[in-house]
């Protein structure tokens, strides 16, 4: 009897299992009663062959692909070893810029404001009514040019009777006068009569008579002068009855009208007649601060534009100053004259006033060249090849450039936007693709 073979066994099992054919399954895959004789059929030996061939190709390829991976990983990692060897033996590059001298002067601009020459508010000296204006604002006028004249009634009362005054003045001193002559007269006829002839007494009458005579003459020719004075003065006011001008300018204001009564005098309640100003040299008033008064001297140039953005430019001088600093504004109020024969400045305009400050001799560097570190602002001069760090003392700050007020000398080289790994004494390489900074 012949014996089974486990998978025939199982192939049998399997076919005489009864199963019904799967709904789901592939019309084309074979039923599972067929499924023991495709188990039964042999494959020919020669596809084991291709397959063991094809997984040895695979493998060698694999091992192929893998030697070369590694192969590049350590070509890589030998040339980033040899770089850095070359960057660690390389010394850091830095550029670097020479320190200038600082300038003599420098600009500083402040605010001002204009002022005429001279300015003046013109009242009336006599009392009476504004007969006319000859004049008005904004017209030039010429030292004493006629502005307005003015009515005054009671003035020229007064001047009638003061001179009916001083013509009765001096016919009583003519009165006195005659008198004084007799009395002289008759004095020394007593005087010289022989002794016995006339009594002492009668001679001392006559001596009294005579010298109140003189008093009376005298106190009679001092109230012609009084009388006389008084109407000089009467005559001075009179000539107040014009009003002229006290001097080349323009009317800037006038604030009386035809028959307005006229107060003499300059009192809160009393109203101006006119303002004339001259303005062929205008004055410019500005603050500066503390620190640069003193450094300010008496006719330096300053330049003075105007806000309207025209550009123009006035040359003018300091005058003068103060002297004294204003305690609570800390600031020199200094005074600029400038020409103006062509009017183009104008009272009362706010403009911006250049002036050249004297500096203290400094360093001039780029701002890249400062470093703040532990020991403050510090500067990196390169020296020999070899950083050094000085501590330096900043002046002005004016953003591309910083003055240093000590610290380096000019003509040193100072070391741009340095690396923070470089320290005091490192060896560096100046960058040599262009020249140093200046």
């Amino acid at each position: 009897m012949r014996t089974l073979k486990k998978s025939e066994t199982d192939v049998n099992a399997l076919q005489t299992e009864p199963c019904e054919a799967d709904p789901l399954a592939p019309s084309d895959f074979p039923a599972k009663e067929g499924l023991g004789d495709v188990a039964k059929e042999d494959y020919p030996k020669s596809t084991g062959r291709w397959m063991t061939m094809i997984a040895i190709v695979v493998g060698l390829g694999l091992t192929a692909g893998f030697v070369e991976v590694s192969r590049i990983k350590a070509q890589e990692a030998e040339n980033l070893a040899q770089e850095t060897q070359k960057n660690v033996a390389m010394l850091p590059l830095v550029d670097v810029a020479v320190a200038q001298s600082g300038p003599a002067f420098k600009s500083l601009i402040l605010p001002g404001d204009t002022a005429s020459w001279y300015r003046t508010i013109l009242y009336s000296r006599v009392n009476g009514y504004l007969a006319d204006w000859k004049v008005d604002i904004g017209d030039k006028v010429k030292k004493g040019q006629l502005l307005a004249t003015i009515d005054t009634p009671d003035l020229d009362s007064q001047l009638v009777a003061a001179r009916a005054e001083l013509e009765a003045a001096k016919a009583e001193a003519k009165v006195r006068q005659a008198d004084a002559d007799f009395a002289k007269s008759s004095y020394d006829r007593w005087r010289d009569s022989p002794k016995g002839v006339v009594s002492d007494q009668e001679r001392e009458e006559k001596k009294a008579a005579n010298d109140s005579s003189l008093a009376k003459l005298n106190a009679a020719i001092a109230q012609v002068a009084v009388d006389q004075a008084k109407v000089d003065g009467l005559m001075t006011l009179t000539q107040f009855k014009n009003v002229t001008a006290p001097f080349d300018g323009i009317i800037t204001d006038r604030r009386i009208d035809p028959g307005d009564l006229v107060t003499a005098g300059s009192s809160a309640n009393t109203s101006p007649l006119f303002v004339i100003q001259q303005t062929d040299q205008i004055r410019i008033f500005s603050r500066v601060p503390q620190g640069v008064a003193e450094r300010l001297t008496i006719g330096s140039p300053v330049k003075v534009m105007t806000a309207d953005g025209s550009g123009r430019v006035y040359e003018g001088k300091i005058v003068r100053t103060t002297g004294s600093v204003d305690p609570h504004a800390r600031t020199m109020l200094v005074e600029v004259v400038l020409p103006n024969k062509a009017y183009a400045l104008s009272p009362g305009m706010y403009v911006r006033a250049e002036f050249q400050v004297a500096q203290s001799k400094s360093v001039v560097v780029p701002a890249a060249a400062i470093l703040f570190r532990g020991k403050g602002a510090q500067v990196a001069v390169i020296e020999d090849g070899r950083v050094a760090f000085k501590n330096v003392s900043i002046a002005t700050d004016d953003g591309d450039s910083v003055e240093l007020a000590s610290g380096i000398k000019v003509g040193d080289h100072v070391a741009l936007n340095i690396n923070n790994q470089i320290s005091d004494g490192d060896k560096v390489e100046v960058n040599g693709s262009g020249k140093a900074q200046s």
